[in-house]
């Protein structure tokens, strides 16, 4: 039996809210701005752009790689309306694994679906997930010509429910955290099937393998610092399982590590060793569905995540400040989707982007030191202002709104 890679990288910018004050409530409708489009071409000069270009020279060198996506709809919608020449990059590296006869199961680059917002949108409202999950799909279809065959949800949360969400709206896999204390003696190596399912195959990330790249490659103090590609296909090979899930942040390559510390020569020279070794492979998630067995049932009753140490939702809902707005946001859904002002529907999704709340966390320590490095704002509470702030002008409007209909 063959021995696959499964490359799963993630691919997202928010919307972000600008300094919004108590006196722009009513006032000024534009709650965006805070240097997104700045941001954006940063980004993609650093990670973007040679990340893109070094997966196409990959898929052009060895016709065995491949790799699985996932692109908010966020994103595209900032590529489309800051950087069009960003998203013409991402449709050539989708091109580049394209087969030749049109089937989309043989593409060698997958894009996997998920919210179109990047919301927790699952945990509040089915229907609005539902939404958002087809919006996003028909975006991805319109802009790129594929239908997803496999989800992962926002930042891998994931339970139970979600599974069974997955295989009763056909999906083949869904993607989920590996993390020790629901696998216990198991391994993530491995393809499972949540309870109560009947198709849909579970692949878990092997956060410890996955982390040495996206987090410790560049960490000079780290005790198997420095890290090559040779050394780093030999870790894999050394796994007692058919399948290494490797599940990362696009921007792992040139942001997270810059281009200095090797990380683009690391991804390029991956495939020469490890294909150099017998009966080695890559797959994409739905490959890997497709084609290897399940081993085993694993249930989590409750929501897992690939964030913090915790590993659950309290990077989002950890404090009052974030479990106030993300209450209240979702406490308009039905009302506003009434009106149907497009702009006002427009502004709320965004407004359920899960960076808000996670710009607002308090942690501390290691954990906190990730939030402030993501977060534009000076501190959680003018996260959380400016935000709040936002959502009351959500209101006045939509109060406006259903003066004018009345």
């Amino acid at each position: 039996m063959p021995k696959a890679i499964c490359l799963y990288m993630h691919v997202h910018q928010p919307w972000r809210v600008r300094q919004y004050s108590a006196f722009d409530t009513g006032v000024d409708h534009n709650y965006w701005g805070a240097g997104d489009g700045e941001i954006l071409r940063k980004v993609a000069d650093k990670s973007y752009f040679p990340t893109n270009t070094a997966l196409i020279d990959m898929l052009n060198t060895y016709p065995e790689f491949r790799v699985s996506l996932s692109i908010t709809g966020t994103f595209i919608e900032q590529c489309e309306y800051y950087l069009p020449e960003l998203l013409e990059s991402f449709k050539a590296l989708v091109n580049a694994g394209r087969s030749p006869d049109g089937d989309q199961s043989k593409n060698r680059v997958e894009i996997v679906g998920e919210t179109y917002y990047h919301s927790l949108a699952f945990f509040y409202s089915r229907p609005e997930f539902d939404r958002q999950v087809a919006q996003h799909a028909q975006k991805i279809e319109d802009v790129f010509g594929l239908r997803p065959t496999a989800f992962r949800n926002t930042e891998l949360a994931y339970n139970n429910d979600l599974g069974k969400w997955a295989d009763t709206h056909g999906y083949k896999a869904i993607l989920a955290e590996g993390w020790d204390k629901v696998l216990g003696w198991r391994s993530p190596n491995f393809l499972y099937k949540p309870p109560g399912t009947e198709r849909i195959k579970l692949l878990l990330k092997n956060y410890k393998l996955s982390d040495d790249m996206a987090f410790r490659f560049s960490n000079r103090s780290w005790a198997e610092y420095p890290l090559t590609s040779g050394k780093y296909a030999a870790w894999l090979d050394a796994e007692d399982a058919p399948l290494v899930n490797l599940f990362v942040d696009y921007e792992t390559f040139g942001e997270h590590h810059w281009e200095d510390t090797g990380i683009f020569n690391f991804l390029k020279a991956l495939p020469h060793e490890w294909l150099s070794r017998p009966e080695h492979t890559f797959m994409t998630v739905s490959e890997a569905a497709d084609f290897y067995e399940v081993k085993d049932e694993v249930s989590m009753p409750h929501v897992v995540t690939w964030a913090d140490t915790e590993r659950d939702l309290s990077a989002w809902l950890g404090n009052r400040m974030q479990q106030e707005s993300n209450h209240y946001i979702y406490a308009m859904e039905q009302h506003i989707l009434e009106t149907g002002d497009i702009h006002l529907i427009g502004d709320w999704r965004r407004l359920t982007t899960s960076d808000h709340a996670y710009y607002m966390s308090t942690k501390y320590w290691n954990d906190g030191d990730v939030h402030a490095y993501f977060s534009p704002k000076p501190s959680p509470f003018d996260a959380f202002m400016d935000y709040m702030n936002a959502l009351r002008d959500v209101r006045f409007r939509l109060i406006k709104n259903h003066v004018k209909r009345g």
